[in-house]
């Protein structure tokens, strides 16, 4: 699914127009980004949440040059799905795909 496909079943559920809802969706996830940047997380209960995580330095290698090279510490943004959220897609009917 899109970001288009969203908006537009958002608004045929709720009969708002696809413009507002188009400018709410991405008012959520500009919140959201913002919030990850600060290091903060966002909790949707019912839903997940978006947190940041830490990644510790380790070491790599290029094969096609066979060097070594150190991937420093930084920071990922990630999902963590509620339990609700898991348990249902784990039960979806199997034939509705």
């Amino acid at each position: 699914m899109t970001k288009a496909e969203l908006v537009a079943i958002i608004s045929k559920k709720t009969g708002v127009e696809r413009m507002v809802v188009s400018v709410t969706v991405e008012a959520l996830m500009d919140e959201v980004k913002h919030s990850l940047s600060k290091g903060e997380d966002v909790h949707l209960r019912g839903f997940g949440s978006f947190v940041v995580k830490h990644r510790a330095q380790k070491t790599g290698r290029i094969l096609a040059k066979n060097t070594t090279i150190i991937i420093p510490a930084h920071d990922v943004p990630a999902f963590k799905p509620a339990d609700v959220f898991v348990d249902q897609v784990k039960n979806r009917d199997n034939n509705k795909q």
